[in-house]
């Protein structure tokens, strides 16, 4: 029954992006055929009215309706007028830090509940909420340390988000189950795993406690870089749903003419924000991956400080030198290299030339190095790769695509600094010192001691890895003499799922009759 409600709130969600012009209002081009008849179908039930600030707060609050996954995908793309316009983009970005905020007394609630405290005892005074995003909200607060009066930021979960983001999930996961059952091009786009990672991501942004612990690790790995920094946390006042952390004084980087007018060097401060983002993703295999203009801010002395650290990515070593190695690649033009990475990283099935790929790698690369820097951007990079993917049968990458979405946000933040932003100038100085520091001798150095690393392990584990070897030949000799055989729970559980496919077809025949009588009951209601 829960995967038929959600699909039911699938329904909701179309006809409500439907209502406010959302599907009418995206551009059309290069779309197949039964997509632009569903945009066309879409136009004929939308609002009739023109873009004014109206229209902006009702989009606004729409897709805060439709849940906070929604909201998450709302503020990602305020951060890139390219894609959507700049009318989308400002109604969006109301999302950022402008949405509804809860009772203080539920805040409250949420505080006592989390550290077992009364308010009093945690704190000197704890004022109204100064902003809300999807998952909590902010409130200024005071504390005494050593005799001296301090002020904090207090961010707290709100009630019942848990709940809509389980019903939200329910809902991506429906509609990636109707991209694989019924659209077979999208499945190497694999769906189902993207959601899965969602997921987990949700999980972890909704503990304010691993928040906190991904504060302090950022503050411990940018201790030393130039113009960056986060808060720091006060670990005595923080629990599940509530986290405590250092009064942020500075202007917003969505604020470009307040940043201006404080006599800043909007230039430099794109170049520092790229160049962290890089050099945290490279150097430390951890990055904020919340970077939109919200959560960013630059204290009087020029320094960047972002918060809001709910959701972060992680790079193994191996993918930290294949991005390097890709982002080098295109910086010098040596495509070659950055087709070869791919085979290598696997991202790319074995069976196709190396040699083709770099041709389509080239068509790619050289029209971007031949445009003005105001035109050379990450997503359209990311877009053409997109299209080159589907030619050479790669599928998505689920462990990249925080990456990717980090990439595009923190490009989009530097060009509202500075709309003739080079990425790629701003870059080589970090990509090329990573480059140089971790693929010549110090990468063989390394290499070598975490291969003598490895071997100890091994030789830790010969025993346990012997006696599971003998264990497998006895059980495969015994199936070979006597044949392969289930338990009962097995075959039990095999029935089950035989049983749930042929269900599947009957409810999908369901929901397409439901999904007409939906419509021609919206339709008749208007």
């Amino acid at each position: 029954m829960s995967r038929i409600g959600a699909y039911f709130r699938l329904l909701n969600l179309g006809w409500v992006l439907a209502r406010e012009g959302v599907i009418s209002a995206l551009p059309s081009d290069n779309m197949p055929w039964p997509a632009r008849l569903g945009q066309s179908l879409a136009g004929l039930v939308a609002r009739r009215r023109s873009l004014t600030a109206e229209q902006s707060d009702n989009l606004a609050r729409a897709v805060e309706r439709l849940g906070p996954s929604y909201v998450k995908i709302g503020q990602f793309l305020a951060t890139r007028p390219d894609v959507v316009g700049d009318a989308f983009a400002r109604d969006l970005a109301q999302l950022q830090d402008r949405l509804p905020t809860f009772p203080r007394a539920l805040a409250i609630a949420q505080i006592e509940g989390s550290l077992g405290r009364p308010v009093d005892a945690l704190f000197k005074s704890l004022g109204e909420p100064i902003a809300a995003a999807s998952i909590a909200q902010v409130h200024p607060a005071e504390i005494e340390v050593d005799g001296a009066i301090r002020k904090v930021a207090v961010k707290v979960i709100r009630p019942g988000v848990r709940e809509r983001f389980a019903r939200d999930l329910e809902t991506n996961y429906a509609l990636a189950d109707l991209q694989v059952r019924f659209h077979p091009p999208a499945r190497r786009l694999r769906p189902v795993e993207v959601t899965r990672a969602l997921e987990q991501t949700t999980k972890v942004e909704m503990d304010l406690r691993l928040e906190a612990a991904a504060l302090s690790e950022l503050a411990e790995n940018a201790a030393h870089d130039p113009g960056f920094r986060v808060p720091t946390v006060d670990w005595e006042r923080t629990g599940r749903d509530v986290v405590t952390m250092e009064w942020i004084d500075g202007i917003k980087m969505s604020d470009v003419a307040g940043l201006r007018a404080a006599g800043f060097d909007l230039n430099r401060l794109a170049e520092t924000l790229m160049q962290s983002f890089l050099r945290h993703t490279l150097r430390d295999g951890f990055f904020h991956a919340d970077m939109h203009q919200g959560n960013l801010f630059v204290d009087r002395d020029g320094i960047i400080v972002a918060v809001d650290m709910g959701i972060v990515g992680r790079l193994g070593r191996k993918e930290r030198r294949f991005l390097a190695e890709i982002l080098f690649g295109f910086i010098t033009r040596d495509y070659r290299r950055v087709a070869d990475v791919h085979f290598e990283a696997g991202y790319v099935p074995g069976h196709h030339d190396h040699a083709s790929f770099a041709q389509a790698i080239r068509a790619i690369g050289e029209p971007i190095h031949g445009q003005p820097a105001d035109t050379i951007s990450m997503a359209k990079l990311l877009t053409l790769l997109f299209e080159v993917t589907e030619l050479f049968d790669m599928e998505t990458r689920p462990e990249l695509i925080m990456l990717q979405k980090t990439m595009v946000v923190v490009e989009g933040v530097a060009r509202s600094l500075d709309p003739k932003f080079n990425m790629w100038k701003a870059s080589e100085p970090v990509v090329g010192s990573w480059i140089r520091d971790n693929l010549g001798p110090k990468r063989i150095a390394t290499d070598l001691k975490d291969g003598l690393k490895a071997a100890l392990r091994l030789a830790e584990a010969a025993p346990v890895i012997a006696e599971k070897a003998e264990n497998l030949a006895r059980n495969i000799t015994e199936m070979s003499e006597k044949g392969l055989r289930f338990d009962a729970e097995t075959s039990e559980a095999i029935g089950r799922s035989e049983a749930r496919h042929s269900r599947s077809g009957r409810i999908a025949l369901w929901i397409i009759a439901a999904t007409l009588v939906y419509i021609a009951w919206k339709l008749s209601s208007f």
